[in-house]
């Protein structure tokens, strides 16, 4: 392959962005960075992590048809699931970039701390930082879970979680109680 190939093809690569995160369920915080993030890359890939020592609500194929169901107006926008290491997953799908939210000005210290941990394990990977939009700085997905176990308004949820998948989230609740 000569050099302006690979030039080409590392070009290619970059355009494409990794947006991880257990997103169970995922919020409107969550719909927000992709929006935002969506025109930016030719393609956004929606990674859903597993985490092993986390409780989840919605089993991954469950989260993926919750991600799939509200993303679905962004054609460039794919959902996956994931386990292991963030930066082993845009590896494999030769993706270069990392797109994080961040939400309250705490978690910048844990995100930084985490892109100095992905750029010691792969240093070709950039990690892009968008900040949450104020009204959804505060949503979480525990956030979220607790108001739809407390109150069975769902003017008060669509707050916090696209309304599309309400039900869902309120049966699930039901089920896992």
């Amino acid at each position: 392959m000569s050099e302006k190939t690979s030039q080409l093809a590392a070009a290619a690569r970059s355009r494409t962005a990794v947006y991880t995160g257990s997103f169970d369920p995922v919020t409107l915080g969550h719909l927000h960075i992709i929006e935002r993030a969506s025109p930016l890359f030719d393609e956004l890939v929606i990674g859903i992590g597993i985490n092993a020592d986390k409780l989840a609500l919605f089993e991954p194929g469950q989260r993926v048809d919750l991600v799939q169901r509200v993303t679905g107006h962004l054609p460039n926008v794919r959902v996956e699931v994931f386990t292991g290491l963030a930066v082993d997953f845009l590896r494999s799908i030769d993706a270069k970039v990392m797109v994080r939210g961040i939400r309250p000005l705490t978690d910048i210290a844990g995100e930084f701390t985490m892109m100095m941990a992905n750029q010691q394990l792969d240093p070709e990977i950039e990690t892009v930082f968008l900040m949450a939009a104020e009204q959804y700085a505060h949503v979480s997905s525990s956030l979220l879970k607790q108001i739809a176990i407390l109150s069975d308004d769902d003017t008060k949820l669509a707050k916090f979680v696209p309304r599309e998948i309400i039900p869902s989230v309120r049966q699930r609740l039901l089920e896992a109680n």
